[in-house]
């Protein structure tokens, strides 16, 4: 009997690529929730009519919030992702990623700096 054979992974293998796709967009996900759950504690204390007021407005109100914390993450977020897929990589044994481009907030806060004196 082959003991290398018994040994093997019985299904496939996914490669060191897609595994980190699947890492990547699996901490992407997290951020946006995080930020969802945030953004819509901050909206609970906004009294607006900007949906016409109603029993539907509170529905639509976290639609908007669930589709701001989407954008939020998918544009660098708050860096949550960025940090979880590192932690992610290295629970996997894989690499870290390469540096990539800032955050949301890292960008604005070289921008407003800019203007800014000593």
């Amino acid at each position: 009997m082959d003991l290398s054979s018994a040994l093997a992974p019985a299904g496939p293998t996914l490669d060191d690529a897609t595994k980190r796709a699947r890492i990547e967009k699996t901490a992407k996900d997290y951020e946006g929730a995080f930020l969802s759950v945030m953004l819509g504690q901050m909206m609970s204390s906004v009294k607006t009519t900007t949906f016409g007021g109603g029993e539907g407005e509170d529905a639509f109100k976290s639609f908007m919030t669930e589709a701001m914390a989407k954008q939020m993450a998918r544009h660098g977020g708050i860096g949550l992702a960025k940090s979880l897929t590192a932690s992610m990589l290295r629970m996997q044994g894989l690499p870290p990623a390469a540096p990539s481009s800032l955050t949301a907030v890292q960008a604005y806060a070289q921008t407003a700096s800019v203007g800014a004196r000593p």
